[in-house]
Formats: C-alpha cells, structure tokens, sequence
C-alpha cells in the first residue's frame, strides 16, 4: 500500500499538484499511509476524519438533505466529501472514504459496504457539484480488513485518475512533438 501512496505523491509532484483527504470509516489511516511515504510534505494539504454524520456537513459542505435521506453511507457523500475536504484544504486533488466497517450494520448498510471517491481539477472546471469518480466497493472480512482494503482502494482509484491523465497528458505533448495537429 505504500508503494501505492509513494505512487501517487510522485505523480502529484511531478504534475505540481496537491491532495487532500477526508475520511469517516478509516479513521485516519489514508492520511497515515500517504504521510508514511518520504516527500508526502511536497503534495499532502492535510485530511479531515468526519466520522460523525453531522461533521461530514459541517465540515465538508455534504448536503444536510441527502445525510438525512440517505444516511452518510452513499456515493454521493463520498463524491461530496471528496470535492469538499478539496475545496476546504485548498488542494487539486481530494480523495474520500465513507462505509461500514462493523461490526453492526449502519444507515440501513451491511457491514462491507464501502464508497470511495475521488475530487479533481477537472471536475471543479466543469462545474459539476462533487464531481469525480465513486467506486463502489462490497468487501469482506472484519473490520480491520475492511478498513486496510478501503485504503487500498481509494489510493488505487486516485492513482487511476492520476495516471489516466498523466497518459493522456503525453500523448498530447508527444503528437506535438511528432509534428501532430
């Protein structure tokens, strides 16, 4: 998992971009794992751990309503924490995570029930609310597990959206370099 957050603080520094983190269901182990790798100074803001429904409003800007409706395990509270521990840190990038780790189920969710989000420049030029990517994870194993895997995945996810770019962002300089329209 290191590897994976030494990963995506390279990319991040190499694009001179920053990440921000808001957390419920982990508890603080995204920003522990980012900080864990050597230069995470250089693209790290900082992290938010809502774990209580109401801070997730307060502090992250998810909409009252839809906490009410929906509870805070949902996608689009992952996609609206992501966007707003981004906007609230000042950062590029803002990545969530929001479930059930157990042992009980909550909001109406069984435990393993788990979304992950990511917020980017992109999706704030295009003036899409908590724009993004979700994923949508239903994990097994104990709390820990599903906790670890959480980490996993959300770095995974933001990693997939940094290297996406990343590509997409060499061919465009590649073509023109090549004499390309």
């Amino acid at each position: 998992m290191t590897s994976t957050a030494a990963d995506v603080l390279r990319l991040l520094r190499v694009r001179g971009e920053t990440l921000a983190v808001a957390e419920s269901l982990t508890g603080g182990l995204v920003a522990a794992t980012i900080t864990a790798a050597p230069g995470s100074s250089k693209a790290f803001r900082g992290s938010v751990t809502a774990y209580a429904t109401d801070l997730k409003h307060q502090l992250l800007g998810v909409d009252a309503t839809l906490l009410d409706q929906r509870g805070a395990v949902d996608p689009q509270v992952a996609a609206q924490m992501a966007d707003g521990v981004r906007k609230a840190l000042g950062a590029d990038w803002g990545i969530s995570t929001t479930g059930v780790a157990g042992p009980e189920e909550q909001d109406g969710q069984p435990v393993g029930t788990v979304y992950v989000a990511v917020a980017g420049p992109s999706a704030a030029d295009s003036g899409v609310s908590g724009g993004g990517k979700v994923a949508s994870l239903r994990l097994n194993g104990g709390r820990t597990e599903i906790r670890m895997e959480s980490v996993r995945s959300v770095l995974a996810l933001l990693l997939e959206e940094l290297a996406g770019e990343q590509t997409g962002n060499e061919r465009a300089q590649d073509t023109e370099q090549n004499g390309g329209t």
